[in-house]
C-alpha cells in the first residue's frame, strides 16, 4: 500500500475524531452549564428558606459565650438548637406544603384599596368567585344572625322573627328552611352541619338539618348568646340575667353553672385559641370563663360604657373590644394590655382566619388590615342599601367572603386575602364526603377534651410541675432554734397548784420535762442525718466477674 492510500485512509479518521472532539467539549459545557444552574438553584432555594425561617424565629438568639455557669448554658443551647429546628420544619412547611400565596389588594400610584367598590372586584374575578356575592332581601324576618361550620362549606341563619334556613355555600342551595314562630336571638352549629342549636324567646331548642326537633333544653332560660366548643363539645351560653352555663352534648349533662354578677350581658366570643369564653357587661368590664372556676379567670375594666362587641385573633394572643364611648380597643391577651386605641365606634366585629378585622356600623362596613408591628389601618370599605343596620359581620372560613346579617336580610361581599389558602384536610375539609363526615365525627368524640383543659395558656398541658427544693438549715440555725425554744420554756409562766403539788421538786422535774419536749424536734432531725450519712457510708462493693463466685452469698430466707 503507498503513502498516498494511507493518507486518503486517515482522512475520515481525523474528521470523526474532530467530531467526536466538538461533542465533547459540547457535552462538557452542558454538564458545567448544569451544575451552575443546579448551585443557583439551591443557592436561591437556601436563601429562600431562610427569609422564611426568619418569621419563625424567636427573637435574636441568645449570647452563649459570656455565660460562666456551664450547665446554664448547656440548657440554653439546647433549647436555642430545638428553636432553630422548629423554625426549619416550618419553614419547609411554608415552601413545599402551603404553596398557595394568599392574595391581597394591590393600590398603583395614588389610588386607595379601600376605594375600590365590591361591585369593582366581582366583575373581576372569575364565575365561581362572582357568585359567591349575594343578597338575601328579607324585609319582614330581619335582623339576622348567622354562624359557618368549621370548614365554611354551610352556613345556618336566623331571623330575629323565627325565621332559620341552612344553605350549602358551594351550590348556593337551600338544604332546609323552617319557621317556629317565636323569637330567635342567635344560632350556633354544633361539630357538623347535621346539628345547631337556637337561642328561642323562652328556651334552647337543639334541631337537626331536617329541620326537626331533637331537644328543647329548659335549664337554660332565656338565652342571649350561643358558643359552642368543638374540641369539648360544649355548649356555652348565657342568659337575660347574666347566668353562664356549660351543657356537654355527647352525655347531656350540664356541666357548670356560674353566676356572673354584673347584670343582663349580651356579648359573647370564645378564644379559639384556648377555648376560653369571653364576656362583655354593660359596666364597662371583660371577663374570661373557664367550665371548672366559679369566678372568671380574668376580669377586665375595658370601657367605660357598655361592651357592644368582642373578637378574638385566630392566634390568641390577640382582642378587639368596642362599646358606647366610643372605641376600639386592641389588647394584648399574654399582658393584658392596651395596644392601639382608635376613636370609632362597632355593633359588631370579627377577625378572620389572615387577621382581617371587620367592622360594622350602621350601614357601612369597614375592613382592617395589619400593616406591622399590629397597626390596624382601613384596607376595604362596603356600604349597604341606605336604611339597612348591619347587625353582625362573619368571615367565611377558608373563603375570602365576608357574609352581613342586617335588618334587611343578608348580604356576602368578596374580601381578597381573608380566608386560608391551604387548607388542612385533617382538621377541616370544605370537600369532605359522608364517609368522612363519619370517620372525622368519631374520631373527634374518641379524642374529646375534659372541661378541666380550658385554661389560659393551654401550653402548660402535659408539662411537669417544677418540685420546689427545702432549703435545709444549716447546723448553727439548728443549734439556735433549739436554744430558742429553750428559753421560751424556760420562762413561760407557770400556775401554782396546792396541797403539796407545788413542791420545788415537782416544779424542777415538769421543767425538765417540758424543755426534753421543746428538744426532741431537733433531736430526732439529728439522729435521721447521722443515720443517712452511715447509709452512704457503708456501699457494696462490686468485684470482678472473676472474683464474683467466691464472694459471700446471702443466706437464703425461707
Amino acid at each position: 500500500m503507498s503513502i498516498l492510500e494511507e493518507e486518503e485512509e486517515t482522512k475520515p479518521q481525523q474528521v470523526i475524531r474532530s467530531i467526536d472532539k466538538e461533542m465533547m467539549d459540547d457535552l462538557d459545557a452542558l454538564y458545567k452549564r448544569t451544575d451552575e444552574l443546579d448551585l443557583k438553584h439551591e443557592l436561591d432555594l437556601k436563601n429562600e428558606l431562610e427569609l422564611k425561617q426568619k418569621k419563625y424565629q424567636r427573637g435574636d438568639g441568645v449570647k452563649l459565650e459570656g455565660l460562666k455557669d456551664k450547665k446554664l448554658r448547656g440548657q440554653l443551647a439546647v433549647r436555642e438548637e430545638l428553636i432553630g429546628q422548629s423554625a426549619n420544619v416550618a419553614a419547609k412547611a411554608e415552601k413545599w406544603l402551603n404553596s398557595v400565596n394568599t392574595g391581597y389588594l394591590e393600590a398603583e400610584g395614588m389610588e386607595k384599596t379601600w376605594n375600590y367598590k365590591n361591585q369593582d372586584i366581582v366583575r373581576s374575578v372569575d364565575l365561581l368567585s362572582s357568585k359567591k356575592a349575594m343578597d338575601l332581601v328579607l324585609p319582614v324576618l330581619g335582623p339576622y344572625t348567622m354562624d359557618y361550620t368549621a370548614n365554611g362549606r354551610y352556613m345556618a341563619m336566623a331571623g330575629r322573627k323565627g325565621h332559620l334556613a341552612i344553605i350549602d355555600t358551594q351550590t348556593l342551595k337551600q338544604i332546609k328552611e323552617f319557621q317556629v314562630r317565636e323569637t330567635v336571638r342567635d344560632v350556633a352549629f354544633f361539630h357538623n352541619e347535621l346539628y345547631f342549636a337556637a337561642a328561642q324567646k323562652k328556651y334552647t331548642y337543639i334541631y337537626n338539618n331536617h329541620g326537626i326537633e331533637l331537644h328543647c333544653i329548659k335549664e337554660h332560660g332565656a338565652v342571649q348568646k350561643l358558643q359552642f366548643l368543638r374540641n369539648h363539645f360544649l355548649l356555652a351560653t348565657i342568659n337575660k340575667f347574666g347566668q353562664l352555663r356549660y351543657q356537654d352534648v355527647t352525655t347531656g349533662f350540664m356541666v357548670s353553672n356560674f353566676r356572673t354578677g354584673l347584670g343582663r350581658c349580651d356579648v359573647m366570643q370564645v378564644n379559639p385559641f384556648n377555648a376560653v369564653v369571653g364576656l362583655g357587661h354593660s359596666c364597662g368590664k371583660v371577663t374570661m370563663w373557664k367550665p371548672t372556676s366559679a369566678v372568671p379567670l380574668v376580669k377586665m375594666q375595658c370601657h367605660n360604657g357598655r361592651i357592644s362587641a368582642i373578637a378574638h385573633h385566630p392566634g390568641g394572643n390577640l382582642m378587639a373590644t368596642s362599646a358606647l364611648d366610643g372605641k376600639i380597643k386592641l389588647w394584648d391577651l399574654r399582658k393584658f394590655e392596651v395596644l392601639k386605641t382608635y376613636f370609632r365606634h362597632a355593633n359588631t366585629l370579627d377577625f378572620s382566619q389572615n387577621g382581617l378585622l371587620a367592622i360594622g356600623n350602621g350601614s357601612r362596613v369597614q375592613i382592617w388590615k395589619d400593616n406591622g408591628d399590629q397597626y390596624y389601618g382601613r384596607y376595604m370599605t362596603h356600604d349597604i342599601a341606605k336604611g339597612y343596620q348591619v347587625g353582625e359581620a362573619k368571615f367565611q372560613p377558608y373563603e375570602d367572603v365576608l357574609c352581613l346579617g342586617h335588618t334587611m336580610g343578608i348580604s356576602t361581599i368578596l374580601v381578597p386575602g381573608s380566608g386560608e389558602a391551604n387548607f388542612d384536610t385533617f382538621v377541616a375539609n370544605p370537600f369532605e364526603t359522608k364517609k368522612q363526615r363519619r370517620e372525622k365525627e368519631i374520631k373527634a368524640l374518641l379524642d374529646k377534651l375534659p372541661p378541666e383543659t380550658v385554661m389560659l395558656n393551654p401550653t402548660k398541658i402535659g408539662t411537669l410541675k417544677p418540685a420546689r427544693k427545702k432549703e435545709q438549715p444549716s447546723q448553727k440555725e439548728l443549734e439556735a432554734e433549739k436554744e430558742d425554744a429553750v428559753v421560751a420554756v424556760k420562762l413561760a409562766p407557770r400556775k401554782k397548784k396546792t396541797k403539796g403539788r407545788s413542791k420545788p421538786s415537782k416544779i424542777e422535774s415538769k421543767k425538765q420535762e417540758s424543755i426534753m419536749k421543746a428538744k426532741r424536734p431537733y433531736l430526732d432531725q439529728q439522729m435521721k442525718e447521722e443515720e443517712s450519712r452511715k447509709k452512704l457510708k457503708v456501699t457494696e462493693v462490686q468485684l470482678p466477674k472473676a472474683l464474683a463466685r467466691f464472694a459471700r452469698k446471702k443466706a437464703a430466707v425461707s
